[in-house]
């Protein structure tokens, strides 16, 4: 079974920087798509960021030319840079994954993973 396992949180002050990380670990298949979403306390769950399969980013309009995300294959890491970070950055942090597993000759199994979360806290 895979497994995602974030690190990286913790408390810093307004303008401050972060960088979290998301291992994944276990056999998985061909990735097509790796995300950092946030939820703060009260709110619904949202995208901070995602990248493709193809490498194509994506980025939430509050997090635009501060965050930045990244993934190193060879360690089947995901990465969130976080810059000039905000009061209202504050929040869970959690990665998710999705990857294929072909079962030849026709079937295409999908799987869609969450790690646990990981706490960002700024100061004001």
């Amino acid at each position: 079974q895979a497994r995602l396992v974030e690190s990286g949180g913790g408390l810093v002050p307004a303008g401050g920087s972060l960088t979290l990380s998301c291992v994944v670990s276990g056999t998985i298949g061909s990735i097509t798509y790796m995300g950092w979403y946030r939820q703060a306390p009260g709110k619904e769950r949202e995208l901070v960021a995602d990248i493709t399969g193809d490498g194509v980013t994506n980025y939430a309009d509050p997090v635009k030319g501060r965050f930045s995300i990244s993934r190193d294959n060879a360690r089947n890491t995901l990465y969130l840079q976080m810059n000039s970070l905000k009061p209202e950055d504050t929040a869970v942090y959690f990665c998710n994954i999705k990857w294929e597993i072909a079962r030849p000759p026709h079937i295409t199994d999908e799987y869609d993973r969450w790690g646990q979360g990981t706490q960002v806290t700024v100061s004001s």
